[in-house]
C-alpha cells in the first residue's frame, strides 16, 4: 500500500479526522446480480427506515459537513458523495449501478453514511496525501467534468489531486483493467461506525468482488 499522510493544513482544521483504508486484489465484473440483489433490499429498507430531511443529521454525514465548513467548502453545493447517494436513493428509489467493485463500495457508503474513495491503486503514482484543494488546481471528476476543488478535502499524490469525497477522479478511477483496489473510508470525527464499516467492506469484497491479499492501514491526523 502507498504511503498515506494527512496534511498539517487539514489536521488543523479537522484534528479528528480518520481514514481506514483497504487495498486489494480484485475481479472486476460489470455486474454481480447476487450483490445487486443485495444493494436493492436495502434501497427498500432505507425507504422505510429514514427520510430526506435527516439524512443531514446522520452522524457521519453530519461530521462530513462540519468538515467541509471548517475547510471553507459549501457542502450543499458541493454535497458529500455518501450524502448524494441516500438522497438519490430516498428519492429516486435507486442508484447508478457501475460495476462490482464500485457497487460494493456504494453498498457500504449509503449503509454507513461515510463518503468513500475508491481507486485503481496501479494509477497512483507515490506516495498520497490528504489535504486542502488549492484555487484553480485541476481536477476531472467522474461524470462532472472539471470540479472546482478549492477548499475541499483532497487525496494527490505526485501527480496531483485524484480523488476528493465528493466526487473521484477519472484518472483514477476503477474500470476493466483494475486488478489493484484501494477504498479509503473517511471519518472526520472518531466514531467506532468506522470499524463497522472497514468491516463491511471487506466481507463485501470478498464475496462479491473475489478480493484476495489484503492490506489494511488506519490513518490519523494527531
Amino acid at each position: 500500500m502507498q504511503n498515506i499522510t494527512i496534511s498539517e493544513e487539514l489536521a488543523e482544521k479537522v484534528p479528528d479526522v480518520v481514514l481506514s483504508c483497504i487495498e486489494c486484489d480484485v475481479q472486476f465484473q460489470n455486474l454481480n446480480s447476487e450483490l445487486w440483489d443485495e444493494i436493492q433490499s436495502k434501497i427498500e429498507e432505507l425507504n422505510k427506515s429514514l427520510r430526506v430531511e435527516e439524512i443531514s443529521k446522520m452522524p457521519a454525514v453530519a461530521a462530513s459537513r462540519r468538515a467541509y465548513k471548517k475547510c471553507g467548502k459549501d457542502p450543499a453545493r458541493y454535497r458529500l458523495s455518501a450524502e448524494a447517494l441516500l438522497r438519490r436513493v430516498l428519492k429516486r428509489g435507486e442508484i447508478y449501478q457501475v460495476n462490482n467493485v464500485v457497487d460494493q463500495l456504494n453498498l457500504v457508503s449509503i449503509s454507513s453514511g461515510f463518503s468513500i474513495g475508491g481507486y485503481d491503486a496501479d494509477r497512483i503514482g507515490g506516495a498520497v496525501t490528504f489535504g486542502i484543494g488549492k484555487k484553480d488546481e485541476p481536477y476531472e471528476g467522474i461524470g462532472r467534468g472539471e470540479l472546482n476543488i478549492e477548499f475541499m478535502p483532497v487525496f494527490r499524490d505526485v501527480k496531483g489531486a485524484f480523488g476528493t469525497p465528493t466526487s473521484d477522479s477519472v484518472r483514477t478511477c476503477v474500470t476493466e483493467q483494475t486488478k489493484r483496489f484501494l477504498m479509503i473510508i473517511i471519518a472526520y470525527e472518531r466514531t467506532e461506525d468506522i470499524e463497522i464499516a472497514t468491516n463491511q467492506a471487506q466481507e463485501l469484497l470478498k464475496k462479491y468482488v473475489g478480493a484476495t491479499n489484503f492490506e489494511l492501514k488506519t490513518i490519523q491526523a494527531i
